[in-house]
């Protein structure tokens, strides 16, 4: 069992919680995910991307919306509760390279909280980085200080303009795919939508870009089948092939289409233990 030592809401619909696990906190690299059980008693493993670590104090975080019933259940617990187990560190870790060219990181909505570590990575290496976060509004925007602390820039934007820029990630994308110096590589984390668009742009420019697809991870372990996905006309598993792919490979459409299948069960489940919690 991991001791929870801190829970915070970073938005309406994301949460930090950070616990005990040193042995995944010295071995975990960047790009990884862990499967977190709530409680011993329940049967559901949950996928979660690992947001950030400290090896000397034997902690980790992860960031998670609450959409299914078990991550409505993550989202009620409290420091100083114990979670079921936590396994990992979990995925092929992401791959990290030093460039002569910045480094442009793509985070829309929660999909910020798993580029922290890649950023972090990618400045290690002695990369120049630069961060654009996306989110409908001032209020959703998540991990902010911690990416100023790291990054070389920072560009905000927001659907109604509250925060930053006016608009989606992909004007300033552009930009900098247009600029004098272009970036050597984009790496983009968030909805599958936004990183579908993030694609399309920096395809055009023939920019290598990866993506995360975590979002559509059930298992985690690649038993159940559930996050393949077509990479360049081939089957892969999210969880043990990835989560890291290139961007200008996936079939986003099935992948989008995919998503959709247990939407409807999974809605019930989260209200039904809404109520029942309540």
């Amino acid at each position: 069992m991991n001791k929870i030592l801190e829970k915070t809401q970073l938005s309406e619909a994301v949460y930090y919680m950070k616990f005990e696990a040193p042995d995944i906190a010295r071995n975990r690299k960047a790009g990884q995910f862990l499967i977190v059980m709530v409680d011993q008693d329940l049967t559901e493993r949950i996928p979660l991307t690992i947001a950030d670590a400290n090896a000397e104090e034997g902690w980790v975080a992860i960031a998670f919306q609450p959409v299914g019933a078990s991550t409505y259940k993550l989202s009620q617990m409290k420091a100083g509760d114990y979670l079921g187990g936590v396994l990992g560190p979990l995925g092929t870790p992401s791959v990290i390279r030093k460039y002569d060219r910045p480094v442009v990181c793509v985070g829309g909505g929660f999909g910020t909280a798993p580029l922290y570590p890649i950023v972090q990575a990618l400045k290690e290496a002695g990369n120049k980085v630069i961060l654009i976060e996306g989110a409908r509004n001032k209020d959703l925007l998540i991990f902010v200080d911690e990416m100023k602390a790291v990054c070389d820039e920072v560009i905000i934007c927001t659907d109604d303009g509250s925060a930053g820029e006016k608009g989606v990630t992909t004007q300033p994308l552009e930009r900098l795919c247009q600029s004098d110096v272009p970036p050597a590589e984009v790496i983009a984390i968030g909805p599958p939508i936004m990183m579908k668009f993030c694609c399309a742009c920096t395809q055009k420019y023939n920019i290598p870009t990866t993506v995360s697809l975590n979002t559509i991870m059930i298992d985690g372990t690649g038993m159940c089948g559930g996050c393949r996905v077509s990479v360049g006309g081939k089957t892969k598993f999210v969880c043990v092939d990835g989560p890291d792919f290139d961007g200008h490979q996936v079939d986003w459409n099935n992948m989008m289409m995919r998503m959709k299948s247990f939407k409807a069960q999974e809605t019930e489940a989260f209200h039904k233990c809404k109520v029942g919690l309540n």
